[in-house]
């Protein structure tokens, strides 16, 4: 069954998705993706790898992440335990929506996904203890072309709903540069 498409202002590209998700007494099924649904539901890409994050701890930040061409990543995300405030920034230069960002508050009772294209950063803030996030990808992990921008970039106005004190970040997501800082990898078709 297609997943419904919920309004994402501003922001074609990015999609937010409700999947069906059929509930009874022994507990639940759902079908999280079929290409032919999604493709009819405006997310018409090619996914070549799955990924799957643990965070034990609420507070827990990881992004924002892109990878640069020819590895450029579109991102379908989802998660099955716990909660996440997911956020995609827009750092396609020329867009009309270059710098500014979206964020949805996904989790595992609300069973929505959310597709990140490319030209975007994304990263998620973890809401609950214990969250579990799976997320598929249009191509490989390459480190060469691996990068991000600052979390906290004061120009993006991100508010990641929680205390800066309250934030775990990896040593690698302390070092990215604010998004002035980067040269420009992706333009606006």
């Amino acid at each position: 069954m297609r997943p419904a498409l919920l309004p994402v202002p501003g922001h074609p590209d990015v999609k937010l998705l409700e999947v069906r998700r059929i509930d009874d007494e022994r507990g639940f099924f759902s079908e999280t993706y079929n290409e032919n649904d999604f493709a009819s539901a405006g997310v018409d890409a090619r996914f070549v790898q799955d990924n799957q994050s643990l965070s034990r701890r609420r507070g827990t930040l990881r992004g924002l992440h892109f990878q640069r061409p020819p590895h450029a990543q579109g991102k379908l995300v989802r998660v099955t335990r716990g909660a996440i405030l997911d956020v995609a920034v827009d750092i396609r230069h020329g867009s009309p929506t270059f710098g500014e960002h979206v964020a949805f508050e996904i989790n595992a009772e609300n069973w929505r996904q959310l597709y990140v294209p490319v030209g975007y950063a994304h990263g998620f803030v973890t809401l609950t203890d214990d969250t579990e996030v799976q997320y598929k990808v249009t191509d490989f992990y390459s480190a060469e072309h691996d990068a991000g921008i600052a979390w906290n970039d004061p120009a993006l106005g991100i508010d990641w709903k929680l205390d800066a004190a309250d934030i775990t970040l990896s040593g690698k997501d302390r070092q990215h540069p604010v998004l002035a800082e980067l040269p420009r990898i992706f333009e606006f078709a």
